[in-house]
């Protein structure tokens, strides 16, 4: 087992790559009550389309089915696993993303055991035609109620303008017809393809002993019975349709909403991981610059009125994609969205743009990630879902500080030079017609 410490917080991560290829991360605390511990695939709602295990045809799944495999994966012939994690004094939960799906627990009581159940549940898999029927109806329930969610749909409009038939633009899970679809031999072939140890990571912390809980898990994993690994054959689904520029929609809202988004070249995806997270940290801190509370454009816009405080902008990075987001409840939603691109492509421009305003953000940044480093929760699930090469959370602080502005301009100009803008809008249903 390796040993690493990270001096700068104080915190020793313990990792093993096990023979059946799952990898475990083990940071023990021994200053807190409570075990946390989260056990991901990097399998997620894109991942649609694919060669399944120990066959040579694409297949392509039903939209949505990485969530209902996440949902079923409770469900087995004879009892819950959320009610033996409640019986062993544990909550459970699990969610699904793009990218990755993660099941989880918390409990301040019978860690081991925990674990045990954690990993024979997800790597136990029951799936029958009744269950799975019933599991329909929940789930489509699930779908309507975002579809009544003003900014979940305005997130969506706009990844369907910038990833036409692609999918990324559909809801992570799915949709009512696309979830009437999904079979039993659906589910068995993405869980066999996908829930590989070796396309796994289990993420454990809290109170207990490294060697014992790793010798624990590796008699766990030892007594199952893997089929060798095989590496995975993605299909990708991206294609040169077109961005769409712009598009609306009316909802039940009280005031338009806009959300402008930048699509950068998904070629940049695959940079060095650890270059990667510099691209990424860069892109993040352009956008503070710019458009943080504490900037001139933040202000001018403000005093405007062409914002209010439901103003962000953010940067979304992952396997296959990246892009930027920035949206506002406003009256002129038309004319907020030219003055946020101005704003964007003449960066340089900027009051702001300096080395003092970026170190007083990188102070604020590297503080907050120090703090956040009291929970549990955070720590294992920033852990869990950014592993970028050697590079984990604990690195963060001194990879912020290495971060300087002729940085920030290069990968910015660089993301720019090749990047599709579209703007999506919602309109409140009793009045479309919005000033501009």
């Amino acid at each position: 087992m390796k040993k690493k410490t990270y001096s700068n917080v104080n915190e020793t991560i313990y990792s093993k790559t096990l023979e059946n290829g799952l990898q475990v991360f083990l940071l023990p605390k021994s200053d807190f009550h409570k075990t946390y511990a989260l056990f991901t695939t990097d399998y997620g709602s894109i991942d649609n389309s694919f060669i399944p295990i120990n066959q040579s045809k694409p297949f392509k799944a039903p939209d949505g089915v990485a969530h209902f495999l996440e949902h079923k994966l409770f469900e087995k012939e004879n009892y819950d696993a959320f009610d033996l994690f409640s019986n062993l004094g544990a909550s459970s939960n699990a969610f699904t993303s793009f990218t990755k799906t993660s099941y989880l627990f918390s409990t301040i009581e019978n860690n081991y055991q925990n674990v045990g159940l954690l990993l024979d549940f997800v790597q136990i898999p029951y799936f029958s035609e009744a269950t799975i029927e019933k599991e329909k109806g929940i789930i489509k329930q699930e779908i309507q109620m975002y579809l009544d969610d003003p900014n979940w749909c305005l997130f969506f409009g706009l990844l369907k303008n910038l990833y036409p038939n692609q999918p990324l633009s559909i809801d992570i899970a799915g949709s009512a017809e696309s979830i009437t679809n999904i079979s039993v031999n659906d589910l068995y072939t993405c869980y066999e393809t996908f829930y590989q140890p070796s396309n796994m990571t289990l993420f454990v912390t809290g109170p207990f002993n490294p060697d014992e809980m790793i010798n624990y898990i590796e008699i766990n994993q030892f007594s199952k019975k893997f089929p060798e690994p095989i590496k995975i054959q993605r299909i990708d689904e991206s294609n040169l349709q077109k961005v769409t520029k712009d598009s609306s929609i009316q909802m039940a809202v009280a005031q338009p909403k806009m959300i402008l988004g930048f699509k950068g070249n998904d070629d940049l995806t695959q940079l060095a991981p650890e270059i990667l997270l510099n691209y990424k940290l860069s892109i993040t801190f352009a956008l503070q610059l710019l458009f943080a509370e504490s900037s001139s454009n933040y202000q001018t816009l403000y005093q405007k009125a062409l914002i209010d405080d439901s103003f962000d902008a953010g940067f979304n990075l992952d396997r296959t994609f990246h892009f930027i987001e920035i949206y506002s409840d406003t009256n002129s939603p038309l004319q907020l969205a030219e003055t946020l691109e101005m704003m964007l492509l003449q960066f340089q421009d900027s009051t702001d743009w300096s080395e003092r305003h970026l170190n007083i953000l990188k102070k604020k940044s590297i503080g907050k990630t120090i703090a956040s480093l009291n929970s549990l929760e955070y720590i294992a699930n920033q852990f869990s879902q950014n592993l970028y090469g050697e590079k984990t959370l604990f690195d963060l602080p001194e990879v912020i500080d290495s971060i300087n502005l002729e940085m920030i301009t290069k990968y910015l100009k660089q993301f720019l030079e090749e990047t599709e803008k579209s703007i999506f809008t919602i309109t409140p249903e009793e009045n479309p017609e919005v000033s501009s």
